[in-house]
């Protein structure tokens, strides 16, 4: 699923916020899934694709 949050988020400036993020991968016709993990994050201001790959193996770790 990391890899589709990827390429999901083709385009995308940072630094962005969550929906910065949920509106480009709406942009990039992500699939719903990819769209739902996203907003699944937390509110944070993400600095780089990093910051986001790292959100998200701790959302799905569930911390």
């Amino acid at each position: 699923m990391t890899s589709e949050i990827e390429k999901s988020l083709k385009g995308i400036n940072f630094p962005a916020n969550k929906q910065d993020l949920v509106q480009q991968a709406k942009k990039n016709n992500a699939s719903q899934n990819v769209v739902q993990a996203i907003e699944k994050l937390p509110e944070d201001k993400f600095k780089s694709p990093t910051d986001v790959a790292k959100a998200w193996g701790e959302e799905r770790r569930g911390m």
